[in-house]
């Protein structure tokens, strides 16, 4: 598949004909704009890697041994509790 995929890529002829469809489908105008969004979408996600990388070293995870089970069940009653009467005055509109 490798071979394929450089012999395609090496055929300039192809590539000439790729650029050519996507002009056409896209047209003269919306080409900048394509790439724009393309560069900034890039952009965005290096910036969104970067951040979780720092964010997982910038904040060490609580061993689970400290996590106090009754409380974590009263935190999980009380969620449910509360998405039970938002749903509930979602039916009443």
């Amino acid at each position: 598949m490798n071979v394929v995929l450089l012999e395609v890529l090496g055929n300039p002829t192809i590539i000439i004909l790729v650029i050519a469809a996507i002009f056409l489908l896209f047209g003269g105008s919306k080409l900048p704009q394509l790439a724009k969004a393309l560069g900034q979408s890039k952009k965005a996600f290096k910036e969104g890697i970067d951040e979780g990388e720092h964010d997982d070293t910038a904040k060490p995870r609580k061993n689970l041994e400290s996590v106090d089970d009754e409380a974590l069940f009263e935190e999980a009653r009380r969620r449910a509790q509360q998405m039970r009467a938002e749903e509930a005055k979602k039916l009443e509109r």
